[in-house]
């Protein structure tokens, strides 16, 4: 099994999510999404993080920057690193994730709100935003409006988090394969792949 810890608000997140799907559904192995908060974890255990945006090292930021192009012509995508809003409040939208997961419509929901960020450049903290995704994603806003409210699902978003930096995550994405065989990032979906044939070689 795949466990995918992921928040909406991360480039890099948006294409392993992409590029997750056709490799589970290629090897037959099913994915667990499980949505977090990413400004927590780097709160608690990668502060690293604010600094490297508050003093960023110009040649390596442009190469980021390259590299993140290259990923997602790569993966045929479109992306754009948002100038008006990074970071991005992503709460309500990863609390939807959590709402809408049960409904199987969390992929439809996630992929739309990806697009909206990373490819128009849409402020995904705001209600407006968040209901055109819903149309475009068939999903009813006023019902997933007042679930997101709820303190369960509030609580479970703050679970997630937790759990996966006691697993030893430290950003988004986060994937484990089996449990305890732990994957960071885009690039190291060729390891997944790995892994995921060792252990269906068993």
């Amino acid at each position: 099994m795949i466990e995918f810890f992921f928040d909406c608000s991360s480039p890099w997140t948006y294409l392993a999510f992409h590029n997750i799907q056709p490799l589970a559904a290629e090897l037959g192995v099913p994915i667990r999404w499980r949505p977090v908060l990413v400004g927590g974890i780097f709160n608690a255990v990668n502060p690293s993080v604010y600094a490297m945006r508050e003093n960023p090292v110009p040649p390596k930021r442009d190469y980021m920057l390259k590299d993140l192009q290259d990923w997602a012509r790569e993966a045929d995508l479109r992306i754009v690193f948002p100038p008006r809003v990074f970071p991005v409040n992503s709460v309500k939208a990863m609390r939807a994730c959590i709402v809408l997961d049960p409904q199987g419509k969390l992929v439809p929901f996630a992929t739309e709100v990806f697009e909206a960020y990373f490819g128009r450049d849409e402020d995904i903290s705001q209600d407006a935003v968040l209901g055109q995704i819903c149309a475009r994603a068939n999903v009813d806003a006023a019902a997933l409006f007042a679930a997101i409210g709820q303190s369960a699902v509030k609580e479970q978003l703050k679970a997630n988090t937790d759990e996966v930096m006691r697993r030893g995550g430290f950003g988004s994405p986060t994937i484990f394969v089996n449990g305890d065989d732990m994957y960071f990032g885009n690039d190291r979906l060729p390891l997944v792949r790995a892994a995921l044939q060792r252990a269906l070689a068993r």
